[in-house]
């Protein structure tokens, strides 16, 4: 699967600001090359690199753009590391609460407070694990950032005096908030930090070499940088969210750096093992089917899995033409992953739209909306 990645991302060149990409079969991706190659060139995001998977194989890779701006230009690449910010929730936090389900550490609607009996404060003793995991637990979305706090003791201490917003199950309000929580129970269920599980238990089962929370020095010249930090400092190689950075750059809710390539890996593993297929996937496939179809609590519209997005306001990256059921997950950064276990399809795009100077927001929801739909077009996917 990997020798395949590697071999195709070789051959993607870079000519001027557009880019070059590649293709399997006689599906016409030439609509998401030219989505892609606009963005840039309109300035949207500084460089991207995508992929679509379908039927275990990739069948579209683009690399568009430049991997950095400041402080002197530099061109993207296949092999380019990405801070994907709130990928971190579904493809390392949930997974990692799901296997020590799997192994009968907890029942999902027990309380937190069970488990983290300081959690109970501020009437927080109803909020179960499936409210954290669905976001329907009533928390607000982050931590309170007016105050220059720091460290992952005051994280945890600000984490347990939170008072809900909301009562546990009345409404989906996503919270950093509930992924913070879930990535302290991993450790205190496991008894080990949440960067060493993710890379003893998901990562290198996996294969992501390319992949892990806080990276090496060394790699930061393959790393895409975000923005200007409150020093002025540009962030390469330093989570970008800024309550993952006052903790230390390992969190719940953000901190995993990856690749394509890895990215990639971890989608069609993902397929693979939901469709039953022979997979390195660290679940199993009656878990990852839980995780990906709606477990909301009775009565509520907003669809979400055990970390997995399915239908809500934030679920564009599926575009007009996959099916509800699909489910993905975005990141603020600007990394997108959405899967169809129906047609077998994925999408990715990995930017680092914040760079440098934060913004674009607005265009990168709009560029994963068209791409999807574009992809799946070209997928036969009516």
């Amino acid at each position: 699967m990997r020798r395949e990645v590697l071999r195709g991302g070789a051959l993607l060149g870079l000519t001027g600001v557009a880019g070059c990409a590649s293709r399997a079969g006689g599906s016409d991706f030439a609509p998401v090359g030219r989505l892609l190659s606009e963005a840039v060139a309109r300035g949207d995001v500084p460089g991207v690199v995508a992929a679509v998977g379908h039927d275990g194989r990739v069948v579209y890779r683009g690399v568009y753009g430049h991997r950095a701006l400041l402080p002197v230009p530099e061109p993207q690449s296949w092999t380019t590391r990405f801070d994907m910010a709130s990928l971190t929730k579904p493809t390392i936090t949930a997974l990692a609460v799901m296997q020590l389900w799997e192994q009968g550490t907890f029942a999902l609607d027990q309380p937190v407070c069970r488990y983290l009996p300081e959690f109970a404060r501020a009437g927080k003793a109803g909020i179960t694990i499936r409210h954290l995991l669905t976001h329907y637990s009533g928390l607000p979305p982050d931590l309170e950032l007016s105050t220059p706090w720091k460290g992952k003791d005051e994280a945890v201490r600000r984490v347990m005096d939170t008072r809900p917003d909301h009562p546990a199950g009345e409404r989906f309000v996503y919270s950093d908030i509930n992924f913070i929580t879930l990535g302290l129970l991993v450790e205190a269920l496991s008894g080990q930090t949440l960067d060493r599980y993710a890379a003893l238990h998901i990562l290198a089962p996996l294969g992501m070499v390319h992949s892990g929370f806080r990276p090496d020095a060394g790699l930061v010249p393959q790393i895409a940088p975000t923005q200007f930090d409150e020093n002025h400092a540009i962030l390469r190689g330093v989570v970008h969210d800024p309550t993952a950075r006052r903790m230390g750059g390992i969190a719940g809710h953000a901190g995993l750096f990856s690749d394509a390539d890895d990215m990639v890996l971890y989608a069609r593993a993902l397929l693979d093992r939901r469709a039953g297929r022979p997979s390195a996937f660290p679940l199993k496939r009656e878990t990852l089917v839980l995780m990906t179809t709606p477990q909301q609590p009775a009565g509520r519209t907003d669809l979400r899995g055990l970390g997995w997005d399915i239908a809500t306001h934030y679920s564009t990256p599926r575009g007009d033409l996959f099916p509800v059921g699909s489910f993905g997950h975005t990141g603020f950064t600007g990394t997108s992953l959405w899967m169809d276990p129906v047609s077998d399809s994925f999408v990715l795009i990995l930017t680092n739209r914040v760079h440098p100077d934060g913004g674009h927001g607005r265009q990168i929801v709009q560029l994963r909306h068209d791409v999807a739909t574009a992809a799946a077009r070209a997928l036969g996917i009516a």
